[in-house]
């Protein structure tokens, strides 16, 4: 089911309480084959919690300066990305699946969603020289396709230092190209749930 609501308000923190989003599934899937790391059993411990109590955890919130400037930055990258693409960007609202959900940045076209990332200097310079998307964002990016059932993701980072004109840096992935990864996140999602149910139960036992 997908929600028309802006990011970062009550409602949307509400309706992400006790399920595994985008933002979160590298944690997830860091050392893939492996047992789950400390990040992963601590998500885990939050994600049980949250469905225990149906309420978002206080401690399950972080922002840091990086954050807050993307916060400011992502319209103008979104107004760029849509004169330099001919396109309109309506709100990505939140898919939501059940124990899994997404909130994409924006829906572009009627197959398309966008993620965007502000960027300092070095980092923006980074993935233009690679002219690819990011893989630190490999798994949030995988997993929205995943949960909106959409084509195709637009990785878009944005530098307001940059020239005008390279301010904006844009990556497309298809979904059809990447059919093992989106394997393997269903599996590992499977091993995290298992986790979840565990946790859950010792909390109701002791």
């Amino acid at each position: 089911m997908w929600h028309d609501i802006e990011q970062n308000t009550d409602e949307w923190l509400e309706l992400r309480a006790g399920k595994v989003t985008g933002s979160a599934c590298a944690k997830i899937m860091a050392n893939y084959g492996k047992a789950f790391g400390n990040p992963a059993k601590d998500l885990a411990a939050v994600v049980a919690v949250e469905q225990l109590t149906g309420k978002r955890a206080a401690s399950s919130s972080f922002t840091n300066e990086h954050m807050e400037r993307g916060h400011i930055e992502e319209p103008i990258a979104r107004a760029q990305y849509e004169t330099q693409f001919f396109t309109d960007v309506k709100n990505g609202g939140f898919y939501d699946n059940g124990a899994t959900g997404c909130s994409p940045d924006g829906l572009a076209g009627d197959n398309g969603v966008i993620e965007i990332k502000s960027a300092i200097v070095s980092i923006h310079y980074a993935r233009i020289k690679r002219a690819s998307y990011d893989p630190a964002y490999k798994w949030q990016l995988l997993f929205n396709l995943r949960e909106s059932g959409r084509e195709w993701i637009d990785f878009v980072s944005y530098c307001a230092d940059f020239p005008p004109h390279k301010r904006l840096f844009v990556s497309r992935l298809n979904v059809g190209d990447f059919s093992a990864e989106l394997g393997e996140i269903e599996a590992r999602l499977y091993e995290f749930f298992e986790l979840v149910h565990s946790i859950k139960k010792i909390i109701a036992d002791k």
